[in-house]
């Protein structure tokens, strides 16, 4: 039994019923990354990294976890100018260290998607409904606005389950409408990223700043630990790479400058945020909107909450994307169903998959209560990232002379420190968190026993 058979360095087909439309440039992969990114982390981490961790400080934490990003990052951009193809880094690890740690690593990342859509899609919900309830609209009954609970008197998130499917409505339509509508998204949180930046800084009192490592050394390792979860979400844009119009050159620069973007803002917000009021005051769930109401300005603080749910849509929007392409691809080597990964003839989307994730991830987020669930989110991505990282070494070996857009500078010092810091902080997740993702894990491997081994394209070669 050949459980590490590798992937040959072969293109995709670009003919047939599994061809994806190549309609995405430089400019709309930056604009997924950051509609990735900058969600949930900035409208309501921030709030929490600084008062219970970070301090003021909280800008270095971000500065650390900005760097420790970076380092993945460049090990995705060589992997995506290396090997276009859909999949992320479920592709990659198949060409570099063979079918099982592949299939691992793609149900891994099923995972840290669906929960990831599943959990932003109820904080989506709660912000509709405080925005809607600031205006004295009450539309949504309570058994209908969250998920199931017999003491709060909830039965179902309804808005949750509305906008999960509404999107992938969208996503069945076309990868560049779905561009499009994500960046008028982006357009608009940016905007009001930037109101906030620029309206926060009149009423920035230095002495907020003192002391400024409260929580010392740790506390900042620990808000570092804390905001780098805000940063995950520009690994999704590697799953696109069948339908980018020049790969090797355009997935690398969306990559790195969507990171560098939102590093940026997270930087400048978490500087004024704890320069209005004293970081003490800041845990709460809406930060950034709580800060300007506590210096009279309400009618900004409502339109941060119009960013926010425009943050949390283009997170949505992506996380679904890289979903489905994600099935599309495992389905396409055999490994899950082949229907999954037919396309449609008119739009060139994965209709099959598309939906099939929908129903799936509304169906969660309706009804189960996903609080518990969220940290494996961040295992799995950091699963992904340690073994980029490693495969980047293992490619520049097996394949020293194949053509690649972008190289990682310091091979293998680079991908080596990336990969350290990844399984750093895994090692420093919670018990219960690394026992639902070996759960998970034990599950991927039946199916894939039971089916996937056997039915593997490779397998019939």
């Amino acid at each position: 039994m050949d459980l590490f058979r590798k992937k040959p360095l072969i293109a995709p087909s670009n003919s047939g019923a599994t061809k994806l439309n190549k309609t995405l440039g430089a400019l709309d992969l930056t604009m997924l990354g950051v509609g990735a990114i900058i969600g949930t982390g900035i409208f309501v981490m921030t709030g929490v990294a600084a008062a219970e961790h970070a301090g003021p400080g909280l800008v270095i934490s971000f500065l650390l976890a900005a760097f420790a990003c970076v380092l993945s990052a460049l090990c995705y951009s060589e992997f995506a100018s290396a090997i276009p193809v859909s999949g992320s880094a479920y592709a990659y690890s198949y060409v570099a260290f063979g079918e099982l740690l592949a299939w691992i690593l793609g149900w891994d990342l099923v995972l840290e998607y669906g929960v990831a859509a599943a959990a932003v899609s109820s904080g989506w919900s709660g912000y509709l409904q405080g925005l809607l309830e600031g205006f004295g609209i009450h539309i949504i009954p309570t058994a209908l606005s969250g998920a199931y609970n017999a003491e709060a008197g909830t039965f179902i998130n309804l808005p949750a389950v509305i906008i999960i499917l509404l999107i992938s409505y969208l996503l069945t339509r076309g990868t560049k409408e779905t561009a499009r509508f994500n960046a008028i998204m982006v357009v608009i949180k940016i905007a009001v990223v930037l109101l906030f930046i620029v309206t926060g800084f009149f009423y920035v009192k230095p002495e907020n700043w003192t002391p400024f490592l409260p929580f010392g050394y740790q506390g900042v390792v620990n808000g570092a630990a804390t905001v780098f979860f805000a940063y995950i979400g520009f690994d999704a844009l590697s799953t696109a790479a069948e339908e980018v119009k020049q790969p090797q050159r355009d997935l690398p620069i969306g990559i790195i400058s969507s990171l560098a973007i939102c590093s940026v803002l997270y930087i400048l917000v978490s500087l004024v945020l704890t320069g209005i009021i004293p970081y003490t005051d800041l845990n709460v769930s809406d930060p950034v909107s709580y800060a300007l109401r506590v210096v009279n300005q309400d009618m900004i603080a409502g339109l941060i909450s119009v960013g926010a749910i425009a943050g949390m849509t283009t997170v949505l929007l992506v996380m679904l994307f890289g979903q489905t392409r994600l099935i599309f691809a495992i389905s396409r080597d055999g490994l899950l169903p082949r229907g999954l990964s037919k396309i449609n003839a008119k739009t060139l989307t994965p209709i099959r998959s598309t939906w099939m994730v929908g129903i799936i991830i509304a169906v969660l987020t309706g009804f189960i209560p996903l609080d518990r669930l969220a940290n494996l989110t961040s295992i799995g991505t950091l699963f992904a990232f340690f073994v980029v990282s490693l495969g980047v070494i293992a490619l520049r070996y097996i394949h020293p002379n194949m053509k690649r857009g972008f190289r990682v500078p310091w091979v293998p010092f680079i991908p080596l420190l990336s990969a350290a810091t990844c399984g750093f902080l895994m090692y420093n997740l919670g018990s219960e968190t690394w026992i639902g993702f070996l759960i998970w894990t034990g599950l991927g491997l039946l199916i894939y026993f039971l089916y996937g081994y056997r039915n593997s394209k490779l397998n019939h070669k």
